[in-house]
């Protein structure tokens, strides 16, 4: 008999709840001053399947507490989630998706809402030339969902983004590099010692070991060895020998791996310069 009036009084709120969605604007007034939660939650489910995800969002914050523990909290948390997803509050979303696989790590949605952690933290990731701490943890999300979930239909489009995601950090590397080289002999920036074209070296060998195989490859290495013979011509005299033959080895190592290379030229060039130097 409980059980026979719980079902009348769930089918006599749904009932209501149509007619007051199909009615006034008011509808949503009167929702939030009401105190059940149970009907907040299920026109929380109408919103939401009819697409006016900020209302849905406001409900579904209302009864979240409310519902934890409950039926209907599992589907409350996710739901939520995916609401503020639709409303693009890639941050707001990206908790609810963290605490939904935390608090239910066997439910019916926690593979969906791994993957929609990660892509929460991929919609929020800054441009390349701001800090990348994003971006280093929406690979790391990605990587978990592929780990946990290596048979899922979104496998392919999470390996799609993770490869997009390393893709902005070699870039980020590479402005990095890039930039150290264009300010070549400035020695203001250099206060503990060294100088740029030595930073611009070590900058993109550690972008090549950390990501042997990126695109930019062959770009890092034309780097590489315009710095080192940019450091052979700078440097004094004690030192010039060594870093010419340094930069001569670069020249050489640069054809042999990019012998079609439109920067041939330029290395054929500095070979000439290395040696005029040796032999001189």
């Amino acid at each position: 008999m409980g059980n026979m009036n719980k079902f009348a009084h769930i089918s006599l709120s749904l009932l209501l709840l149509l007619v007051l969605l199909s009615s006034c604007s008011s509808t949503f007034n009167q929702l939030m001053k009401s105190d059940d939660y149970d009907f907040k939650y299920e026109a929380a489910k109408q919103y939401f399947a009819e697409g006016k995800y900020q209302k849905a969002a406001t409900l579904l914050q209302e009864v979240v507490n409310i519902t934890k523990g409950t039926d209907n909290g599992e589907e409350n948390l996710y739901m939520l989630g995916m609401a503020e997803y639709c409303l693009k509050d890639y941050e707001a979303s990206s908790e609810y998706f963290k605490k939904y696989t935390s608090s239910y790590p066997k439910g019916i949605f926690v593979e969906n809402a791994f993957y929609y952690y990660a892509q929460s933290l991929y919609m929020s990731t800054p441009e390349v030339a701001l800090d990348q701490s994003a971006t280093y943890d929406a690979i790391k999300a990605y990587q978990q969902y592929i780990d946990l979930f290596p048979e899922s239909s979104m496998k392919e489009m999470a390996q799609e983004k993770l490869f997009l995601l390393q893709d902005k950090l070699v870039e980020k590397e590479y402005l990095s590099a890039k930039l150290y080289y264009d300010l070549g002999p400035y020695f203001g920036n250099c206060t503990s010692g060294g100088n740029n074209y030595e930073s611009c070296i070590i900058t993109a060998q550690n972008a090549i070991r950390d990501y042997p195989y990126m695109s930019k490859r062959e770009a890092f290495s034309l780097l590489i060895m315009k710095s080192k013979f940019a450091l052979a011509e700078q440097s004094v005299d004690e030192k010039k020998i060594d870093r010419y033959r340094d930069a001569e080895d670069e020249c050489y190592g640069f054809i042999n791996e990019y012998p079609d290379s439109k920067d041939k030229e330029t290395a054929l060039k500095y070979i000439a310069s290395c040696k005029k130097y040796l032999k001189d």
